[in-house]
């Protein structure tokens, strides 16, 4: 396998295990600058040059996009998606990841648990938002902020108020956010390498300091995750659209609450903790894929005439609750079901004895028309009811 790692700190930890990984393994590997790219679109099929000569073949990448280069950096792997070199992180799974705000609405539209989350514009709305979280401590959180940088404990909402309308004022974007008391000062980091959790640890945060990060001076250690934080972290990587990355997590309560999912995760830390060979599964990884790569079902099956990949919803009270796939008669509406999803399970290639329950979702691929008929009438949300603080009515 020849394969390229796009990084613009080539001496860095992480791109150099990732390197003599490679090399160890027997392929052909290269470090290249991400800014010495440019993309060329002026010929018949889309092409790259590199330092100003034309790229030669890859079988796959590894992008290391720093947050400060995302827009050129997701320019270039989409260039190489284009030119069908496989990468295990897609330019749209790493743009979605970088931003804080983009990402939660995202995994909260697949019931992924996060801490309760707001954000805001206007100064008149900031005191709903506080009381829509559940109230002082909470988080405010800058949307570009990396390393635990520009993550503030607002102890009180007077203060979070006071703390919002000067970030605004320096026309920053803010996330308010729920402080979850029980896991304060520590998190999980769960490196997922494709469809599993290759090592995890816990980061401690040093003396009175509530954020986790090493770079903060938090210290590490190795963890064996409980299943359902292990399939918090895989659905909330692949739900992003990423095969590697680091996704952080808060030990809630009532479970896992997902923090962030990162893109280009740093490795020192956590091949430190664990004492194991993440840059190597990372590889093993890509040359799995290059050899057989997965594809993106929507995109390529929704390119036929009358035909498209859909998700059929099974409502209560709907015909097929309580009926087996085979006699559904889904397929005699020329639509075949793909996966079946129920509650957080996923179940690929469901079988035909599979009983359909209420509230289960199917992703179908078949006649646009036919799927069309089988969505029910839009349900139209009801306007949530809140409590004004005492203040506020006076």
């Amino acid at each position: 396998m020849k394969l390229a790692i796009l990084s613009r700190a080539p001496q860095s930890y992480s791109t150099q295990r990732l390197r003599q990984a490679a090399h160890d393994r027997g392929h052909r590997v290269k470090v290249l600058d991400t800014l010495r790219f440019s993309i060329d679109l002026s010929g018949e099929e889309p092409d790259l040059q590199y330092r100003g000569r034309l790229l030669s073949d890859y079988d796959a990448i590894l992008p290391r996009i720093g947050n400060s280069i995302t827009y050129f950096g997701t320019a270039v792997v989409r260039q190489f998606e284009q030119m069908d070199v496989y990468t295990p992180n897609t330019a749209n799974g790493i743009t979605n990841s970088r931003d804080k705000l983009r990402a939660t609405q995202i995994l909260s539209r697949h019931n992924i648990g996060m801490p309760a989350t707001a954000f805001v514009h206007s100064r008149a709305d900031v005191r709903t938002a506080i009381e829509s979280v559940g109230g002082a401590p909470v988080v405010i959180k800058l949307l570009e902020g990396t390393q635990g940088v520009g993550v503030i404990l607002a102890p009180a909402a007077k203060i979070a108020e006071a703390i919002i309308e000067t970030l605004h004022s320096t026309k920053q974007n803010v996330l308010v956010q729920a402080f979850i008391s029980e896991s304060r000062g520590r998190d999980i980091r769960a490196l997922v390498v494709g469809d599993r959790v290759v090592a995890a640890m816990r980061r401690v945060a040093s003396g009175d300091e509530f954020r986790s990060n090493v770079h903060r001076g938090g210290s590490v250690e190795r963890v064996e995750l409980a299943p359902e934080y292990e399939q918090a972290a895989v659905r909330s990587a692949q739900i992003m659209g990423l095969r590697v990355a680091g996704v952080d997590m808060l030990e809630g309560n009532d479970g896992p609450l997902v923090m962030e999912v990162n893109s280009s995760p740093g490795l020192q830390g956590i091949e430190s903790a664990t004492g194991l060979d993440v840059a190597g599964a990372i590889v093993d990884h890509i040359d799995n894929q290059v050899a057989f790569p997965e594809i993106d079902v929507r995109q390529r099956l929704s390119v036929s005439t009358g035909y498209g990949v859909a998700e059929l919803a099974v409502g209560i009270g709907a015909d097929l609750v309580g009926k087996r796939l085979r006699d559904s008669g889904l397929d005699d509406r020329d639509i075949t079901v793909l996966t079946l999803h129920r509650g957080a399970a996923v179940i690929p290639n469901p079988k035909g004895n599979t009983e359909l329950e209420a509230g289960d979702r199917l992703l179908c691929f078949g006649k646009l028309e036919e799927m069309r008929s089988m969505i029910p009438a839009r349900r139209h949300r009801r306007a949530k009811v809140r409590k004004l603080p005492k203040d506020a009515l006076a």
